[in-house]
C-alpha cells in the first residue's frame, strides 16, 4: 500500500504541476525492463516463502528463516522488487514526481515494516539471523 500511495501521490502532483521525464523513446522501454526485473524479484521472493511452509502475512509467526532463492541476494526481495516496479512505472508514466516520492516511501517501509520484521526475526532466530544479516544486504 505504501508503494501504491506514493505512486498515486506522484501522479496527482504530475496532473497539478507536470514534470515530464524526457527521452521517451529510451525511458519508456527502460521503465518496462526495470518493471519486469522488479516483478521477477518480488515474485521470486513470494514463491520462495511457501516452499519453506512459512507465511507471507507479516503479522503471522514465521515457521522458517528463508535464506535460499532470491533471499541469497536480498533480505527483502519483495520490497526491493516492488521498489523497482515503482521506479519502472515512473519511467513508463513519464513523470519525475513519483520518483521524488520514492525516498519517503522507502523510508516508511523501512521504519514501519522492515525494522519491526528484523527485530522479530532477530529475537526468534538469534545468531542464525544475525549471521544471515551479515552476509546478505537489506535491499541489493
Amino acid at each position: 500500500m505504501f508503494y501504491a500511495a506514493g505512486f498515486a501521490l506522484g501522479r496527482q502532483l504530475h496532473r497539478v504541476r507536470p514534470w515530464p521525464i524526457g527521452a521517451r523513446t529510451v525511458t519508456a522501454p527502460a521503465g518496462h525492463a526495470v518493471m519486469l526485473a522488479g516483478a521477477a524479484l518480488a515474485v521470486g521472493g513470494a514463491t520462495e516463502i511457501p516452499r519453506h511452509h512459512s507465511t507471507l502475512v507479516p503479522q503471522r509467526e514465521v515457521s522458517a528463516l528463508v535464506t535460499t532463492g532470491v533471499y541469497r541476494i536480498s533480505r527483502n526481495p519483495m520490497y526491493t522488487g516492488l521498489a523497482l516496479v515503482y521506479t519502472g512505472g515512473s519511467l513508463r508514466a513519464g513523470s519525475w514526481w513519483p520518483l521524488v516520492e520514492l525516498p519517503a516511501v522507502l523510508l516508511l517501509i523501512r521504519r514501519l515494516v522492515i525494522e519491526p520484521e528484523e527485530r522479530y526475526l532477530s529475537s526468534k532466530y538469534g545468531e542464525q539471523y544475525e549471521s544471515y544479516r551479515g552476509r546478505v544486504r537489506r535491499w541489493l
